[in-house]
């Protein structure tokens, strides 16, 4: 489709989390801008009818693996494979290779993200040197190379006194802190949920205990310093119970749960196929429950992928060997749209926040929304066009999913950032 720089977005249903707006209306973009529709009179019409019309979503959790695995993803692959999910903003984690611990590294993703992205990437920067949880990275020179947060995604820091320093440190500079939150002891050697399921399997077990007491300790540093602790991809029951107790006390404690974790549980494993691999891994059906739960009741505000991409040939081994990890940028929106929105869970507005407010919340984002003179960060969405995963076909360089072949109803069908299509279906 050939679009003019002035366009209006005509018929569709306007859901808008940051403006409060649901209903039907027309949306206008001028160079790359959102504008009054009334306003542009040489605009092209494009039909939206039928369709949801959204801020663009945001993905706090991706792995782009370059530079380190170009085999597995590059940015240009990676950011490809989010227009196609309908993500117009992504955080890139920072276990790559050279892990993202110092200004230059930063400003290598920053420029290829430029020359190669077709969405927005925001540099995610280590909390510790070479991601080892031994000595805090040079945060400062990180947030001079602006980068959106801090993480040591993959590895939970084990010493709790250098935690409380980074969580201090963050706080002076204005960054929020994105954890993995899992206590290596209890962890092992595991590599599925300690369960039923692992007994029967005869498989080496990863309690939820693990994730729970880094649950804790977070909530903890970050009442004290009183600063933004954001918990990625909880998996377990009690970890909600924490957070929800935590937010309604007013501590800084925000959590993210993922669509696999909404949609699978440890019984998968029974099939022995490395694609539902991931940690934290896939726990019981009452965890996935107490997940769609607190996402309901607002104690989960965020939802991300946590996108994993590996080659063929490091999933194709034994279960207990294959490393942990699944994509899911081309696949979320459809899995969520399932099990939160046509299963009577989330209204459309609350389902459109938890991939756009909700993360913009966490990262400190303002001037997002379809007021006048915002970038043109558009998602369409079908929610009730029927679709199969074909993974053959995705954006992505890897394939490793466990939805290949599933049928889903509704995906994204357009996206748009700074007023250029990156993604289009309609």
């Amino acid at each position: 489709m050939n679009i003019k720089k002035e366009f209006i977005l005509s018929g569709g249903k306007v859901v808008d989390p940051f403006t409060g707006i649901e209903a039907i209306m027309d949306i206008g973009v001028k160079d790359g801008k959102i504008a009054d529709p009334k306003t542009l009179k040489n605009a092209e019409k494009i039909d939206v009818s039928g369709k949801i019309v959204a801020p663009g979503f945001i993905d706090l959790h991706v792995h782009l693996r370059e530079p380190g695995n170009c085999a597995a993803e590059t940015i240009e692959t990676g950011t490809k494979a989010a227009a196609a999910g309908g993500f117009t903003t992504i955080v890139a984690m920072p276990n790559t290779s050279p892990a993202a611990d110092t200004a230059a590294a930063i400003e290598y993703l920053s420029f290829h993200a430029a020359q190669n992205g077709v969405v927005k990437v925001y540099p995610c920067g280590c909390m510790t040197k070479g991601i080892k949880g031994e000595e805090m990275a040079p945060i400062g020179s990180l947030k001079n190379a602006r980068v959106a947060a801090l993480s040591d995604d993959g590895r939970g820091i084990q010493n709790h006194e250098l935690m409380k320093h980074i969580v201090q440190y963050a706080k002076s500079m204005d960054l929020p802190i994105l954890d993995h939150c899992e206590d290596d002891n209890l962890k092992g050697d595991g590599v599925m949920h300690e369960g039923v399921w692992s007994t029967l399997l005869g498989m080496k077990g990863m309690p939820a205990a693990s994730e729970e007491l880094m649950v804790a300790r977070n909530i903890i540093f970050a009442r004290d310093v009183d600063w933004k602790v954001h918990l990625q991809h909880l998996s377990s029951k009690e970890s909600v119970e924490q957070v929800r107790v935590a937010r309604k006390r007013g501590i800084p404690v925000s959590a993210e749960v993922t669509p696999h974790h909404l949609s699978l549980i440890d019984e998968c494993i029974k099939k022995f196929d490395t694609n539902y691999k991931m940690n934290p891994p896939l726990r019981s059906e009452e965890d996935r429950q107490a997940l769609i739960a607190g996402l309901a009741d607002g104690t989960i505000t965020v939802i991300a992928t946590d996108h994993a991409p590996h080659t063929p040939t490091a999933k194709m081994v034994e279960f207990d060997y294959a490393p942990f990890g699944i994509i899911g940028l081309e696949t979320a929106i459809s899995v969520c749209l399932k099990e939160l929105y046509h299963s009577g869970v989330l209204s459309i507005s609350d389902f459109v926040a938890k991939f756009t407010s909700g993360p913009a919340d966490v990262l400190g984002l303002t001037n997002r929304g379809f007021k006048s003179g915002n970038d043109a960060d558009i998602t369409i969405i079908d929610t009730n066009k029927e679709i199969t995963i074909d993974a053959d076909k995705f954006q992505s360089k890897s394939r490793n999913t466990p939805f290949d072949g599933m049928t889903f109803r509704g995906k994204a069908t357009s996206t748009i950032v700074d007023g250029k299509f990156v993604f289009n279906e309609l």
